[in-house]
């Protein structure tokens, strides 16, 4: 059953037309009572509850991204040695679990070309609420004119590139089941979890990137976390409460004589 979709402010009825059929979401006359559903407002797209959290919503323009922008610490940040910007370099980069977007916008902030790809159509409604947003600020239109949103299966996306479609770095931060191990998340954050699922294959997403990157594939793990499976890493950048794996691309087989 496709995900509801409620419209708030009849204004902006074109708008969820065009997001329902972008994304195979079902516009409701009204929200339901239980459990949740996309809520398109005058102000932007949320995903909202019956009870229990928040509006979670994507965001690029204000908030923890407009501080992380500007007080971030620009290619310093963890996330941009890890995928590889020193110096000049800017490598482009598929972000293949792009979620809320948050470490996308940074490296796109940073100069960096970023494809964002995103299997959940909730996830994915969100975030192109969010660039449509950040298109139309002054501020933030030229970051977002670094980003494009592919709704797909990365795997199965990364797997059919042409050659000279291939990015210098594939970035992967999976989300998985909570554990119990580490602090809790944000009722906001768990409910975001719950809807768009666990990256439960992201072993199999891990061996697609390594075929698709140029140059590196970078994953977020939490800082005692496990590496994923079938694929030797070539490094590692520890912090405080995440690391990056790094692994290298596998490399392209040379044609033989006469190929």
């Amino acid at each position: 059953m496709a995900f509801p979709l409620f419209l708030s402010d009849p204004e902006r009825r074109e708008r969820a037309e065009e997001l329902a059929r972008r994304y195979g979401l079902h516009v409701v006359a009204a929200p339901p009572a239980t459990g949740y559903w996309l809520e398109l407002t005058a102000a932007r797209l949320e995903l909202a509850a019956a009870a229990g959290h928040g509006a979670v919503f994507a965001d690029f323009v204000d908030g923890a991204a407009r501080h992380r922008r500007e007080f971030g610490g620009g290619r310093g940040q963890p996330v941009a040695r890890a995928v590889g910007l020193k110096g000049a370099a800017t490598p482009s980069v598929v972000d293949a679990t792009a979620g809320l977007g948050r470490d996308a916008f940074v490296l796109a902030s940073l100069g960096c070309a970023v494809t964002l790809i995103e299997r959940s159509p909730v996830a994915a409604a969100l975030l192109d609420d969010a660039l449509e947003r950040a298109s139309r600020d002054d501020t933030t239109a030229p970051i977002a004119a670094r980003m494009t949103l592919v709704h797909a299966d990365a795997a199965e996306w990364l797997s059919t590139l042409a050659e000279d479609a291939r990015p210098d770095v594939v970035y992967l931060d999976p989300m998985f089941p909570d554990t119990g191990k580490s602090a809790a998340a944000k009722k906001d954050m768990q409910a975001f979890q719950s809807v768009i699922g666990d990256d439960l294959d992201a072993d199999r997403l891990l061996v697609a990137a390594v075929a698709a990157a140029k140059k590196r594939v970078v994953v977020k793990r939490p800082r005692l976390g496990a590496p994923l499976a079938g694929v030797a890493r070539s490094g590692e950048l520890p912090g405080k409460s995440t690391r990056f794996d790094l692994y290298a691309p596998r490399p392209v087989p040379l044609a033989g004589p006469g190929g």
